[in-house]
């Protein structure tokens, strides 16, 4: 267990923490075996769903890329029909990348994968255990804003 004070508690704990996230994460990321994506081309459908639509520009730094490399993110999605280019309305040196239904199609899937697999290990813990993780979700969220 943890303290609050800060001590050494402090060091070991943003290891753990580090650990257990890429963990985590590894785990979700196993539950996509027969996905058509990528997890970076993934990572921009979901920018697109939550922002809506972006330039290759506003979308690489949303995803902390260099934009080359979101530019060919962006064309291999588009190669799949998942997303789509629309001329800027008042820029022509630039695009406007939207998702399209079928990307959309692709993010709920994934979704239902992810959700599924986490319910059914959210059903094996205590009731107690299951109100800290959603306390921790709150206090992950704020430690994400904080980087914004």
């Amino acid at each position: 267990m943890y303290s609050s004070a800060v001590t050494d508690n402090d060091e070991r704990l943003a290891g753990d923490l580090a650990l257990a996230v890429v963990r985590f994460a590894r785990h979700l990321r196993g539950r996509r075996r027969d996905s058509t994506v990528s997890l970076t081309q993934l990572s921009a459908l979901n920018a697109l769903a939550n922002d809506g639509p972006l330039t290759p520009g506003q979308l690489a730094a949303r995803e902390r890329v260099q934009p080359p490399s979101m530019t060919r993110v962006i064309a291999s999605l588009s190669d799949l029909g998942l997303v789509s280019r629309e001329p800027h309305p008042t820029d022509g040196r630039q695009v406007i990348v939207s998702l399209s239904d079928q990307g959309e199609h692709v993010i709920n899937g994934e979704a239902r994968a992810r959700e599924a697999w986490l319910r059914g290990k959210l059903e094996q813990l205590s009731d107690e255990d299951v109100t800290t993780l959603g306390d921790a979700v709150v206090i992950l969220n704020k430690l994400i804003a904080a980087e914004a």
